[in-house]
């Protein structure tokens, strides 16, 4: 109903918005008058061109529809057959939802569409189709047989469609077998063509040359066949992650031809190497997940103008990416490499990259210019690597002038690094091994807005004076699952969440939280409070304080908010 009623307001001649005082629009609801055209039993008709008969639980077509019908919408119903007296008559139909129904190929009769030749929208999508109609209207310009069970398509299904734009296919059973040659003859119009999730084994020849967006991902295509793109000059999407590509089912030229391609997605298949001949046009490169040991110079000499390379969760090692091989890719934005064997940082890597993720290596080292060539770095991602705090250089984040997001979560560091950028507004150093915190480090960061240190071994004996003194920005804490025994003194006065669940608290005193006035969340739950361990002056002049979370004590704490403070929602207990 819904989406008749958004195409009804689209129309000519409809009224800009639904309640708008327009005598020819039918306000749905009032029954006081009867609609000056016929409609169908159980179904709405708010103009004399628009049935709807959506979700209505039909198991038969209705009989009694005006010939005047352009828009006719019968989903999520259970029909099972079109009946070709009944739809011949609706010669002036334009859209035809079919929707979600379970319509069979055996209750689609051949002529069914043959009189209906001012159609442009059909949607047939979720039914039970096992063949496609062997007949469309010429005048389609949109059509969705998604989600069937095709495994055949013929000439006129698509061909001869001077209009046609669009085609959904996808969630089928197509094989190659399935699919004629001339499947898009006389259809030089269509720009969107959609085979996703079926059953290709190479990708179709004499796809239309006009195609702006092609899906074939989740397919079993293991060869695209040599000329087979070469007249998709107006490509700019093409996705075919997911299948069963090698090295041999690409050559130099499968991508060479196509001069307005912007996004390209391989990931998910056997490839070994970057494929050849990619085109200057390229912007997003997705390889991920493949079998990639090495990244060659010349594969990528072509595609100047990636922004984005997506290399993760393949089998880069050690040499994976040598000194400079991106280097010419000059307007590199995001670099993606998580999840390979990678034992550096990629040394001269683009000036302009701006996202550097490298989490799930082995980088055990990081030099005083490994980072160097990247002085306009907004986020470095080192998650998860081998980095302990000996083999982290005191100089090397000191390029970094630009950076904003720092990840180290996951290393072996035992102390916070040094010459951290004064830029920086997320700090993310939890799963390591710190077991102290000194001001010095955090020295000048005052637009730092975030800091995890959770999951380390920091006690509050080991956390020194002034370390949070210069913090002047920071809203986000989290100390959770560390040693501490009570509420760490002298906090940062813009604090408004402060993570303590998980340590070793059993105690809360009334000057805890003097120095953060505008508190709004604490958690503390999981440490080793009782019913009155928390003092009841704790909270007072915490006038945003909203959340306090005591759950997992050994016992039920009981928390006293202050008079003005928010009561809801509640502070909560075990």
């Amino acid at each position: 109903m819904l989406s008749l009623l958004l195409l009804l307001l689209l129309l000519p001649g409809s009224p800009a918005a639904p309640g708008m005082e327009d005598a020819a629009f039918p306000h749905l609801g009032e029954s006081s008058q009867p609609l000056p055209w016929a409609c169908p039993p159980r179904c709405s008709c708010p103009r004399a061109d628009m049935v709807d008969c959506d979700g209505r639980d039909l198991r038969v077509f209705p009989n009694n529809i005006t010939r005047a019908a352009q828009h006719l919408s019968l989903q999520n119903n259970q029909l099972q057959e079109l009946p070709y007296n009944e739809l011949s008559r609706l010669s002036d139909l334009r859209t035809l939802n079919l929707h979600n129904n379970l319509i069979s190929s055996e209750g689609l009769p051949d002529e069914a569409f043959e009189s209906l030749t001012q159609l442009q929208h059909i949607y047939v999508a979720h039914n039970k189709l096992s063949v496609a109609p062997q007949f469309l209207p010429r005048s389609l310009r949109v059509a969705d047989l998604a989600a069937n069970q095709v495994t055949e398509i013929f000439p006129l299904t698509f061909g001869e469609k001077p209009a046609l734009r669009s085609v959904y296919l996808h969630n089928n059973q197509l094989s190659n077998a399935g699919l004629p040659a001339d499947a898009f003859h006389g259809s030089e119009a269509v720009t969107t063509l959609s085979l996703s999730n079926n059953q290709l084994s190479y990708l179709p020849p004499s796809l239309p040359p006009s195609l702006e967006r092609l899906h074939l991902q989740n397919n079993l295509i293991a060869k695209v066949p040599r000329g087979a793109l070469s007249r998709q000059t107006h490509l700019r999407e093409l996705y075919l992650q997911h299948n069963q590509l090698t090295d041999s089912g690409l050559d130099a030229t499968t991508f060479s031809k196509l001069h307005r391609l912007e996004y390209l997605d391989l990931s998910h298949n056997q490839l070994a190497a970057v494929p050849a001949g990619l085109p200057r046009t390229l912007a997003v490169l997705h390889l991920g997940r493949n079998r990639i040991r090495q990244v060659e110079a010349d594969r990528l000499r072509g595609a100047r103008g990636l922004r984005y390379l997506l290399l993760q969760h393949n089998s880069l090692g050690a040499a994976g990416l040598p000194a400079g091989v991106l280097r010419p890719l000059r307007g590199l934005h995001t670099l993606h490499v998580y999840g390979n064997g990678l034992e550096r940082v990629p040394l001269a890597l683009p000036r302009r990259l701006r996202s550097l993720v490298l989490p799930h290596n082995r980088v055990a080292v990081l030099g005083a210019r490994d980072l160097t060539s990247t002085p306009g770095l907004a986020e470095l991602n080192l998650a998860y690597n081998r980095l302990a705090s000996a083999r982290v250089h005191r100089r090397a984040f000191r390029a970094l002038r630009a950076l904003r997001s720092l990840d180290l979560t996951g290393n072996q560091l035992t102390r916070l690094p040094s010459g951290l950028p004064i830029g920086l507004h997320t700090l993310r150093l939890q799963r390591n091994q710190l077991r102290a915190l000194e001001p010095e480090p955090l020295a000048g960061l005052d637009q730092l807005r975030e800091l995890s240190l959770a999951h380390n071994r920091l006690r509050v004996g080991d956390i020194g004076p002034g370390t949070w003194h210069e913090l002047q920005a920071l809203q986000v804490l989290d100390l959770s699952h560390n040693e501490l025994s009570f509420v760490p003194p002298d906090l940062p006065a813009a604090l408004e969440e402060l993570h303590l669940q998980s340590n070793r608290i059993s105690h809360v005193g009334p000057e805890a939280f003097l120095s953060t006035p505008g508190l709004r969340a604490l958690f503390l739950r999981a440490n080793r409070l009782h019913m009155t361990s928390i003092a009841p002056e704790a909270f007072l002049g915490l006038l945003h304080l909203h959340v306090v979370d005591t759950t997992g004590n050994p016992e039920q704490v009981l928390v006293q908010l202050p008079p003005t403070a928010p009561r809801r929602p509640r502070a909560w207990g075990p």
